[in-house]
């Protein structure tokens, strides 16, 4: 079994108290938030379990998977919470985009870039130079 890389005890440091119902859930999502950001780094050829040896690189991990917890368990709570919300008057129309619709749990680009496990690509494609096309025919 994988290590977790937050505990409960993270969860109310770096964000507040939980409740009863709360600490139950925060346990059962500290494994799988630390699952996907494994299998994150994985995706992105990092190896986050030879990072976390550095423990200024641990502190981060922790902090950033007790945040993607406490935005799930937030969602729970309060699964009213848009992000964008829309209305008009005559017709009748009402459109809202909701913080986390689906509940899951899920990491920001930023923190993934903060990690360094997300990095911004560059590059250039030469596409007008072709060798085979001066060849006079």
């Amino acid at each position: 079994m994988a290590v977790n890389y937050a505990s409960v005890e993270d969860l109310r440091l770096f964000n507040s108290a939980l409740t009863a119902q709360e600490r139950e859930q925060a346990e059962s999502l500290l494994a799988a938030a630390s699952a996907k950001l494994r299998l994150t780094a994985k995706r992105y050829g990092k190896d986050l379990d030879e990072l976390v040896k550095d423990e200024d690189y641990l502190l981060v991990v922790r902090e950033t998977v007790a945040n993607c917890v406490r935005r799930a368990i937030e969602s729970y709570k309060n699964d009213t919470t848009a992000s964008q919300t829309s209305q008009t008057a005559l017709g009748y129309s009402v459109s809202m985009t909701y913080l986390n619709a689906g509940q899951s749990l899920y990491y920001l680009r930023n923190e993934l870039k903060d990690l360094g496990i997300l990095r911004q690509r560059y590059g250039g494609m030469e596409v007008y130079f072709d060798d085979t096309a001066d060849q006079g025919d």
